[in-house]
């Protein structure tokens, strides 16, 4: 089935939200908010603050709340250092503290944004995106995407490279995937694009001062370099100002997508028209429902992410493990989508419903990697467990959608769950007898939500007027609206 793709993109002053449809439906979201604008591409010159050589790492002042994090694997050159050809041995290895010192200043690119508690993460392997191309300049190696899968247009683009003048010598391309049947004018105002991109950069004074020296393009300008394929049919803007900023930049960039592009405008707004909103307020949502009746619990940790398939409502008309079958098909799909569209990363652990035919397992196995096929992020799909379980790995370079949009609930605290009016209530109940013994009072009152307080004088009234009678202290209530369920206070009077 062919994918009809469309581009939305919504611009207010605050922030920046760009929806990737296929064939009408939601599956990838990005957002950038103009106080807290994405990190990675950007490149700094820092200044190292602390070498760590039992983590073979360091940390990089860049001007940020957290100090970055350099490890020497992202260092330039490291497997050259390293000794990692043929004829290397241990002797050549080259410890993070033998490439770094306190003090030192480096330039240095953002390749992670700062995720929760972590600061972002840094490699000295700086690279600078086009259309079609990715200057490294500290590499000397010219690739070709392998997504672009014929060999003979492999051999054509890197020809077509190498003939080019405009080359840094010393210095590496590789061709994207966009890159393919691309024309050889295409591919030479790439090389003057990132040509003038890197003389800028390296143009920057070597100071101390710890500076940003280059900006990845904002989201909307993103969109056109690296979200464009064959399958897009229509970006549209509601923005009269930015819909002009990016049919100057696609002319000169990319003039293929140039009548692609339209401004949006209708006073409703883009993403209220084509359901957005409402598939965004589905993906914050812990539960996802299938078509069949069936659905999905996601459940996001700081450790991995779990996803529990479930029947549910859906009996099937055969026999259970058809159900099962079908239920699983079903959310092999929607599992790909919603990784997409919640962006979630690191370890993600399916517990598809247990199948006992193997020809099943493995087609909802192949149904999973196909849909992910669609991801541009990098996914990793083990077989199915001893367990039942299918572990995977999908690489996180931002934040969740749900971690972007929400923050840690204040009645929680990002536990999940509170304690019940009745687990307060007998705690009260402790704490009252405390305060009785431990100070002369002649009156207690007890402060709690109004959950709590009425729970106190009607089911457990008779509870209540024991302990009168057992600390011989009269007990007053007072309903607090902005205390949570957890919250109380038993004051002496």
């Amino acid at each position: 089935m062919s994918i009809c793709k469309e581009v939305l993109i919504n611009i207010t002053p605050q922030e920046t939200r760009v929806a990737i449809l296929e064939n009408g439906m939601l599956h990838e979201l990005y957002i950038e908010r103009s106080r807290s604008r994405g990190l990675v591409g950007n490149v700094y010159n820092g200044q190292v603050v602390r070498v760590l050589p039992g983590m073979e790492a360091a940390f990089v002042e860049v001007g940020m709340d957290r100090a970055a994090f350099l490890h020497v694997s992202d260092m330039a050159g490291y497997s050259k250092q390293n000794g990692n050809g043929d004829n290397g041995d241990a002797a050549e290895v080259l410890q993070i503290s033998q490439l770094l010192r306190q003090g030192q200043n480096l330039l240095v690119q953002v390749i992670k944004d700062p995720l929760g508690s972590k600061g972002a993460r840094l490699t000295t392997n700086i690279s600078i995106a086009s259309r079609y191309l990715v200057f490294m300049p500290n590499s000397a190696n010219v690739g070709v995407s392998s997504r672009i899968e014929g060999e003979t247009e492999r051999e054509r683009l890197k020809r077509l490279l190498l003939s080019q003048g405009g080359l840094k010598k010393g210095m590496g391309y590789i061709l994207r995937t966009a890159a393919e049947a691309a024309s050889e004018e295409s591919i030479a105002r790439d090389i003057d694009y990132l040509n003038r991109q890197w003389e800028s950069i390296s143009a920057s004074p070597n100071t101390e001062a710890v500076k940003v020296v280059h900006k990845d393009l904002p989201l909307y300008l993103r969109t056109l370099r690296d979200m464009v394929d064959d399958d897009l049919e229509k970006i549209r803007v509601d923005s009269r100002e930015t819909y002009c900023a990016m049919l100057e930049f696609a002319d000169t960039y990319v003039p293929e997508i140039v009548g692609k592009i339209e401004h949006y405008p209708g006073e409703r707004p883009i993403f209220d028209l084509h359901g957005v909103e409402d598939e965004i307020h589905k993906g914050l949502d812990r539960k996802v429902h299938l078509k069949s009746g069936g659905y999905l619990i996601f459940d996001q940790t700081e450790a991995m992410t779990t996803v529990d398939v479930n029947t549910g409502a859906y009996v099937g008309s055969r026999n259970l493990e058809e159900t099962i079958f079908k239920t699983n098909l079903e959310a092999a799909q929607a599992i790909a989508r919603q990784l997409r569209l919640r962006n979630l990363g690191g370890i993600i652990i399916l517990d598809f419903i247990d199948m006992g035919v193997d020809e099943h397992k493995r087609q909802v196995m192949r149904a999973l990697e196909k849909a992910l096929d669609k991801d541009h992020a990098r996914t990793h799909i083990c077989e199915v467990s001893s367990l039942g379980l299918v572990e995977m790995t999908r690489k996180r370079t931002r934040e969740s959608l749900e971690h972007v949009l929400c923050g840690t609930c204040p009645a929680c605290e990002g536990r999940g769950s509170i304690k019940t009016a009745e687990t307060i209530c007998y705690e009260i109940f402790r704490e009252i007898l405390r305060e009785a013994r431990q100070f002369d009072a002649k009156e207690l009152m007890v402060m709690a939500s109004q959950e709590v307080v009425d729970l106190l004088v009607d089911e457990e009234s008779a509870s209540l007027a024991e302990l009168e009678d057992f600390i011989n202290i009269p007990i007053r209530f007072q309903a607090e609206s902005l205390y949570t369920q957890e919250q109380y206070d038993v004051v002496i009077l």
